[in-house]
């Protein structure tokens, strides 16, 4: 199999996810199969890789990203990333079938599905992903649809408050292994994960090594939820089951066993890691165990319960030895399927039953007998009971505790007798989930009547339940190459001996087993007339409240500290926030500035009469602006553009008419837009009583008029300092004035930078223009304007005077005129831009001029009806065509947003030259015009309604 079909691995369940998201909710068909086809095409191309990683090699496709910056878009499969593949396409597969069955109806299952495939295509970035950066991203990718899927029944509000604390939680470690990567990859001398897995001697000897230790374990151990962080998994139960089923066995708490295992050739082998992710394990190991026994939700006995498995692996992984790291591998496959089973099951005895609550469910196995035998071989197979493959890894674990060689010895007499306290209170929780459920006498009062689901829903539990049982009986024949292709790919040539042989003779971790199943069972006998006495739900010892400690550091931070500092340091005033900005920056340049910023000995040029007197005019405009934005804003506008004008008059002076052809469009279109939002603001007072309130704040005035002149000052001083210093051999100016034509294949150097060397800045720049307009438009929609300011005092007195509608009709007719001419300037602006001033924004801002001109001609109902643009789709055009133009490059071997020119020769036309940043620059054009489309469809819609209210009054 070629290594571009890795591509497909990754990409199709994100393809499946947009197209789902784009289904309607009733074709829950639909959804169902396209989710089906994803997770088994993904799984389908996953096994065809098998052989390429079984003889020892790894599948590697590389895309330059940001070369300079260590950034490259690069996918990696080996062993170990192989094996988690299949694991969260393959149970992924399953959990999609089951939940056909488990969501309601009256639920919206296209977006289910949607969230659900983009949380598995976010998984498989991470464990595919050979930059350390881009596994991050990923990364934090996962946190973000876990917090989707755990909130999809968002009505609830358990369910809203465990999204919330997930996505906190995790995403907080997230930032911690952003900053731990940053440390690898410095120390490493780079972000590739091949380069820092070659780097592990180094890394592990230099002075920053536990920091980036400490940085990497605490990604691992929120997403892992492990001890101190444990506490958010069990709120995590508000989710759908299928949701739990999936985040706990194969997806989200996995993760952090992987990446330990994946950074174990780097971090592994030092007492620190012992203390770190051993000393967590450990604690969460008996921790999780403990307080699983006395929870009665069946998802939350079975959140504590995952709480504990994933300890157990971080426990060995925290041992140091390799037979542990295969250990721990092995338990994370076991793992897998019988904790899905277990979820699933218990999601049918919710769906059937009604509830999860086991102090009301009681004699299930009457009612659905193959549920129940189903769900007590999977509770088995967690308790460790022979010929089930949890016994097999559980006496692993039995094994290298007697092995262990840590930096305390104390510690490791101790570790088997951990050991066989966790085995016990992992049978006592087992048998509670079965007996509870299972046996006794029929419940009476259950919400339905229990019965056996149908036949598909169960098929799922039955396939995994069928490899616990096939797993435990021939572990070395089924799971066995599975095995050895993953730490192989961790170990290398250091793989130890080790045997999956279900006998191994009469040894002392086999006693361990038998004792632990023993004392288990003897335990759960013993807390008989515990939970007898209706004292399910309470530990014999004081419970370690996480969530208590969460909410009150959270109200501490939301509430206490943020509170006080918005009071310090905020208002509902815009004037004060701008000061306290421009007073920083003031202060750090002239902090920057203190040693001296020095001038340059390039020879002055007389001062022009006519550009002094435009200057003063600028400034005349610019205090006046300020001082009547107190009485008249309709004036201080008007003022605020004449000193904009000067300003591109002082541009095109300067010799900078690509910077003075956009300010001058956007100073046109920004004031349109801020006339149009001057009808929401409210009254101003009568000029006496503010001329009253100014004189008593004049001291407030006369700061902000030092600030103003302050900051004005120290920009024109920079400005100086640059414009009087010649342009050294080097310099980025000087590389970008001598490059923009060779490499960029244009004469406008300003526009060549732009979409070519800095189209990375742009791209991000342009992502941002499209989530503001989405958010302004937004805001103006939940906007309600008061009636009685929603239109000017003569239209509220009655109707407008014929003689005002008689010039508003030619003006709109002018107007209309006009669109054409504007339309053929953005153009013209647009197809010039490379070479002369011009380009996608700036056509785009012209092209907005236009639309704005239709809309105070006949407003945003006649525009929407004569002119096909439809905001929202020009915008994620523009986007899509900005993208496919950097991944372009990708096809041709080049990094992203590489730009090339082709050269035609066309009759009539001549010679013609075409770089491939136009079409970058096509998709600024198209996202400029519709982000402004969108803003005046929204302004319009206010005016819409304004106009209704005063007709009902």
């Amino acid at each position: 199999m070629p290594d571009e079909a890795l591509l497909i691995v990754l990409l199709l369940p994100w393809a499946a996810a947009i197209a789902t998201l784009a289904l309607p909710s009733r074709r829950r068909g639909a959804a169902v199969w396209l989710a089906a086809a994803a997770a088994l095409g993904s799984l389908a191309v996953t096994a065809g890789f098998a052989q390429r990683v079984r003889d020892g090699g790894s599948v590697r496709l590389h895309a330059a990203w940001v070369p300079s910056a260590g950034l490259d878009f690069t996918l990696r499969l080996d062993g170990l990333a192989w094996l988690f593949c299949v694991l969260a396409t393959g149970i992924g597969l399953l959990v999609v079938l089951y939940a056909r069955y488990y969501m309601s109806p009256r639920d919206p299952v296209a977006r289910f599905y949607s969230f659900f495939l983009a949380f598995m295509g976010a998984m498989l970035g991470v464990v595919l992903s050979g930059n350390l950066f881009q596994l991050v991203f990923f990364w934090e990718l996962t946190s973000v649809f876990s917090f989707l899927l755990i909130g999809y029944w968002h009505h609830n509000p358990a369910a809203r408050d465990g999204a919330r604390m997930a996505l906190v939680i995790t995403s907080a470690g997230g930032l911690c292994l952003l900053a731990g990567v940053l440390l690898l990859g410095r120390i490493a001398g780079s972000y590739d994960l091949d380069a820092v897995l070659a780097a592990g001697d180094s890394v592990r000897a230099h002075p920053h090594y536990f920091a980036a230790l400490l940085l990497v374990a605490a990604g691992a151990l929120t997403k892992s939820a492990q001890f101190p962080f444990h506490f958010w998994l069990p709120q995590a139960m508000a989710a759908p089951t299928p949701v739990s089923a999936y985040l706990h066995s194969a997806a989200m708490v996995k993760l952090g066993v992987f990446l330990l295992v994946r950074l174990w050739p780097v971090l592994a082998g030092t007492d620190a890691w012992a203390w770190v992710v051993g000393g967590a394990g450990l604690v969460t190991l008996v921790l999780g165990a403990y307080a699983a026994i006395f929870q009665h939700d069946l998802k939350g006995l079975l959140a504590y319960s995952t709480i504990s498995h994933l300890g157990l692996a971080m426990a060995l992984l925290g041992l140091n030895s390799p037979l542990a790291l295969v250990a721990a591998v092995f338990h994370v496959m076991n793992h897998a399927t019988f904790k899905a089973s277990l979820f699933m099951a218990a999601g049918i005895i919710d769906h059937e039953a009604g509830t999860r609550d086991m102090r009301r469910l009681s004699g299930l196995y009457r009612a659905m007998p193959i549920t129940a035998t189903l769900a007590m071989v999977a509770a088995a197979a967690m308790a460790g009971v022979p010929l089930l493959n949890g016994f097999l890894s559980k006496e692993m674990f039995f094994a290298e505790t007697l092995r262990a060689e840590g930096p305390v010895q104390a510690i490791d007499r101790a570790l088997p007798y951990i050991a066989a306290v966790w085995g016990m209170l992992s049978v006592a929780y087992s048998l509670r989930f079965i007996h509870g459920v299972f046996f006794g006498p029929p419940a009476t009062d259950l919400p339905r009547r229990p019965h056996e689901p149908v036949r598909w829903m169960r098929l799922p539990i039955e396939c995994l339940v069928l490899a616990c049982v096939v797993v435990g009986v021939f572990p070395a024949a089924t799971v066995g190459p599975m095995l050895e292709v993953a730490v192989r790919s961790v170990l290398g040539p250091a793989v130890p001996e080790y045997s999956l042989a279900v006998w191994h003779g009469l040894t002392l971790p086999l006693a361990m087993s038998f004792a632990a199943l023993v004392g288990g069972t003897l335990l759960f006998l013993a807390l008989g007339r515990h939970f007898a006495a209706g004292r399910e739900g309470t530990p014999l010892m004081p419970p370690i409240q996480g969530r208590q400690v969460f909410d009150t550091v959270l109200a501490a931070l939301s509430w206490r500290w943020a509170r006080a500092l918005e009071r310090a340091m905020g208002t509902r005033r815009l004037q004060p926030q701008l000061a306290l900005l421009l007073a920083v920056a003031l202060a750090a340049g002239l902090w920057s500035a203190l040693p001296g910023i020095g001038f340059g000995g390039l020879p002055g040029t007389r001062a022009d009469a006519a550009f002094v007197m435009a200057w003063i005019v600028g400034m005349g405009c610019a205090a006046g602006a300020a001082w009547q934005a107190k009485y008249h804003r309709l004036v201080a506008l008007t003022l605020a553009g004449g000193a904009g004008l000067v300003v591109c008059l002082t541009f095109v002076w300067l010799s900078a008419p690509d910077l003075a052809l956009t300010q001058l469009l956007v100073e046109v279109v920004t004031t349109i837009l801020l006339l149009l939002g001057l009808r929401w603001l409210p009254q101003r007072l009568p000029a006496s009583e503010s001329r009253d309130s100014a004189s008593r704040k004049l001291p407030r005035r006369v700061r902000d008029l030092a600030l103003a002149i302050g900051t004005g000052c120290s920009l024109g001083v920079v400005a100086y300092a640059v414009m009087t210093r010649p342009l050294p051999e080097g310099t980025v100016s000087r590389f970008f004035l001598q490059n923009a034509w060779p490499l960029g294949g244009g004469t406008n150097a300003v526009n060549v930078t732009i979409v070519d060397f800095r189209g990375f800045d742009t791209m991000g720049e342009i992502s941002v223009l499209a989530v503001v307009g989405i958010t302004v438009f937004a805001l103006l929609r939940r906007f309600r304007p008061a009636p009685e300011s929603a239109m000017p005092p003569p239209q509220r007195r009655g109707q407008t005077p014929a003689s005002v509608r008689e010039d508003l009709g030619t003006a709109a007719v002018l107007m209309r005129w006009l669109f054409p001419a504007a339309g053929l300037v953005a153009l013209h602006l647009l197809l010039r831009g490379h070479n002369l001033p011009g380009g996608g924004f700036a056509a785009g801002v012209a092209m907005a001029i236009g639309l704005v001109l239709q809309y105070m001609a006949g407003g945003t109902r006649w525009t929407e009806d004569r002119l096909p643009i439809r905001p929202l789709a020009w915008m994620a055009m523009g986007l899509v065509l900005a993208l496919a133009t950097g991944a372009g490059s990708w096809w041709f071997g080049h990094p992203f947003l590489t730009s090339h020119v082709a050269h035609f020769q066309l009759p009539l036309l001549g010679a013609l030259h075409l770089p491939t940043a136009f079409f970058f620059d096509l998709g600024v054009f198209l996202l400029v015009v519709g982000a402004c489309a969108l803003l005046l469809t929204a302004l319009g819609h206010q005016s819409t309604r304004a106009h209704r209210a005063v007709e009902r009054r």
